[in-house]
Formats: C-alpha cells, structure tokens, sequence
C-alpha cells in the first residue's frame, strides 16, 4: 500500500512541472478523448510514443508509472481475457466450449490493456508533477463560471483538494494498521477468498476510525481560524497562463489531428 502512487507529488522543475494546472487538465480531458478515439494499433502507438515522451520530459523515474499501474493490474489481466476469448472473429485461432481465440479478439484485447496503460500513465504523471493544491486550484478556476448558477465552486475544490491532500495519509495509515496486525500474527496472503476478506476487517475498522479522527481535527481548525466559505476570500498562490502552456494545447491539437489522419 506505500507504494500507491494516486495523490503523491513528486518535487521537480521539469516543462511539465512548470505548466500551469489548467493546461494539464485540458491536456488530460483531450488526452481521454483520443485514447478512446483511437482503434487501431498504429493510432494506440503513437499514443504510447506521447505519453513515453512526457515521461522523459518529466524527469520522473519510470518505475513510478508502473508503481501507478500496479494497484490495478487485476483489473486490467480480467478485462483483457474476456476481450480475449469472448470477443466475436471471423478468423479463429483455437476454440474451446464457450471460449474463442480469434485475431480480432487479440486485437481488441491489445487495444483495451493499451488504453488501461495510458489512462493510468497519463493520470500519474498528472498528480507526480501537480501539487494537490494546485491541481485543486486548477479545478476551481475551470469551474468558476458553475458560480453564476449558485454551484458551490470553492467547496468543491476545498474538498478536492483535502481530498487528494490525505489519500497518501491513508495509504501511510493503512501501512502502518497492516504492520502492527502482522506484528500480532496475521496472515493476509492467508486462506481462500473468504478468509482473506476477513482479514480486511481489522484494518478497515481501525483505519475509518483514524480517518473520523483526523476529520474531525481539521473541521475543529477550520473553525477555530474563522473559516466561513470561499466568499471575497484571496488566494496565496495566483495561477499563470503562460506561453508554454498555450504551446502545451497546441502539441495537443497537432496530436490529435496526426491521430485523426491516421484513423483513416
């Protein structure tokens, strides 16, 4: 559990560090547009070829990326079998009762694992290179015209924010709960499915009653220093469109016009 990666920052000074949050957000929104977009597999490697050029322009170690990918590699392998055997082909492979090995369903495996990689890549590096804050910040400003219609902007980034602020706290939480229950003789590799569901029990208990604690901590602070809302409230750090970032959505449209030309 120390190793997930969701709602870590990784300090640098990196092009992708220095762009603004908004930029990596639209970048983001764009970047999920194509990945579904794309279907086939010349379109999902120049795919991969962008998100590998963003990972060496963020100076971040790749075995990070594949820490991010871990947590759900289950998911992945479960989807990517049934897209295996169960998708309709006219060339078959191998047959067996009611699975089917075709080309079109290796294909279409291939596709899905593709996109699950760079989902889970391109998030990743959004949060290693964006400060929770920020990102919260980045998030609130592309929100701001929702105030017009009396929609809560400034609380939904605080939670935001908070949010993505205490994810790696509980990782930490669950880490440390997880050590002590071995220290006293649990095995959580051990037994059928059922007992290891079991298992989860005495972490969780204590884990939500760590996390109603510390709750309840921040709201008596917030309190405490007179906080009443985003109303006329000033922000500390102004957020800057600069050029790199206007340069940032333009490799993205270039992107996906290439992507566009090659779906053909």
């Amino acid at each position: 559990m120390d190793k997930l990666i969701l709602g870590r920052y990784i300090p640098g000074d990196s092009i992708i560090h220095r762009l603004d949050p908004r930029s990596k957000l639209l970048a983001m929104f764009g970047f999920l547009l194509m990945i579904f977009w794309a279907n086939n597999l010349v379109t999902n490697a120049l795919l991969i070829a962008f998100v590998l050029g963003m990972v060496v322009l963020s100076r971040i170690r790749l075995s990070f990326f594949i820490n991010g990918l871990k947590p759900m590699i289950g998911i992945i392998l479960f989807t990517t079998f049934f897209q295996v055997f169960f998708t309709p082909g006219a060339t078959i492979l191998w047959e067996f009762w009611i699975f089917k090995l075709s080309v079109e369903g290796l294909q279409q495996a291939a596709i899905i694992f593709v996109r699950f990689v760079l989902i889970i890549f391109f998030s990743t590096l959004l949060t290693l290179t964006t400060t929770p804050l920020s990102l919260a910040d980045g998030i609130e400003s592309g929100l701001a015209p929702l105030k017009k219609f009396k929609v809560p902007v400034h609380e939904i980034g605080l939670m935001l924010s908070m949010s993505l602020r205490f994810v790696p706290t509980l990782m930490d939480d669950t880490t440390r709960i997880m050590n002590a229950q071995r220290a006293r003789g649990v095995d959580f590799n051990e037994g059928n499915l059922i007992q290891k569901v079991k298992s989860v029990i005495p972490i969780l208990i204590p884990l939500f009653a760590s996390s109603f604690k510390r709750a309840d901590a921040l709201a008596t602070a917030m309190e405490a220093r007179g906080y009443q809302g985003g109303d006329g409230r000033t922000k500390y750090r102004i957020l800057e469109w600069k050029l790199a970032d206007t340069v940032a959505i333009l490799v993205m449209l270039a992107l996906a016009g290439l992507l566009f030309i090659l779906k053909k």
